[in-house]
């Protein structure tokens, strides 16, 4: 069995290992210095400015480079300035919605199918990738390891993204559920990297042995920066579920969102809209369909309470 370093340690290494070495262009990352929300008594809301939450579906570094092109397009295009916030997890992002201190958000599809209403956003865009409107969720290993399945990780560790993604933590703990077991009683230890990029690395560095991720955040990097996807190797991919959605907030105008949503619906027609979109491995937007979400909303709903 190969050594593994303490618990304790994994989490710091993470951060350290992601500024090292010459193989890839990655930073330690310090969430302390993500965008802070201004409070309603103190910043006016600016006509102007749409407030755009991305949580963290990607390292703050990667986010920045991920979506910079498609936010500035949109800003360019809508007459608006964008603020783009940084959330540490989905759940703090999901918070600002009832707070009214933020107009679009790029959610996770598990609480845009579990608590939509509660949090009061709408769907404008669901991307298309590959000639579908669905991801899916990647179970992965090390290239060299002898892991062939998913029961061949019992007693094992294993990385979780964020606590409410759906493809980094509810699948593998329905995948879990399917076999009666629970993360406490499969695993010998689990962590949780709050990013699919910090899972990869992870995973990729030996310092966990199996991670689950966004399929198209691990196809994204294998195609522009395979230097980490490459020393991993995908055992297992989840059922179809309907792609993260960006969603705009109940309280934003009218006339604001029916614009974005035509940009976004739209963009693929425009070449430079198509450049950005290429960049991102984005077929098109496409107008959400409520089917497309079912399957998310079901696995959930089969989920043990406790870990909903």
């Amino acid at each position: 069995m190969r050594f593994r370093p303490p618990l304790v340690y994994l989490i710091s290494a993470l951060a350290i290992l992601s500024g090292c070495g010459g193989d890839a262009d990655y930073k330690p990352i310090d969430f302390s210095k993500t965008v802070a929300v201004a409070h309603p008594d103190t910043r006016p809301v600016q006509e102007n400015v749409l407030r755009v939450a991305v949580a963290a579906m990607i390292s703050p570094k990667e986010t920045f480079i991920y979506y910079r092109e498609l936010l500035d397009y949109l800003g360019r295009k809508s007459d608006h300035s964008i603020q783009l916030i940084q959330r540490r997890t989905y759940d703090e992002v999901n918070a600002l919605f009832p707070k009214g201190e933020i107009d679009l958000a790029f959610i996770c599809t598990g609480p845009f199918a579990a608590s939509r209403e509660k949090l009061g956003f709408q769907a404008l865009a669901t991307p298309q990738v590959r000639g579908q409107p669905f991801y899916q969720s990647y179970l992965i290993v090390p290239k060299d390891s002898s892991f062939q399945n998913f029961e061949d990780l019992r007693g094992r560790v294993f990385a979780f993204t964020d606590p409410d993604s759906n493809t980094g933590a509810m699948v593998p703990r329905y995948w879990l559920a399917l076999l009666g077991e629970t993360p406490e009683s499969f695993f010998g230890k689990t962590i949780f990297t709050y990013s699919h990029d910090n899972s990869i690395l992870a995973v990729a560095k030996g310092m966990v042995d199996a991670a689950a991720v966004d399929g198209h955040q691990w196809e994204y990097f294998e195609r522009f920066r395979p230097a980490y996807t490459s020393k991993t190797r995908v055992i297992r991919k989840s059922q179809p579920f309907g792609s993260p959605p960006l969603v705009a907030s109940d309280r934003l105008k009218e006339d604001v969102r029916s614009r974005i949503q035509d940009l976004m619906l739209s963009m693929h027609t425009d070449p430079e809209g198509r450049r950005i979109l290429e960049n991102l491995l984005i077929d098109r937007f496409l107008a959400p369909r409520e089917e497309w979400y079912e399957t998310a909303r079901a696995m959930i709903d089969a989920l043990p309470s406790q870990t909903k």
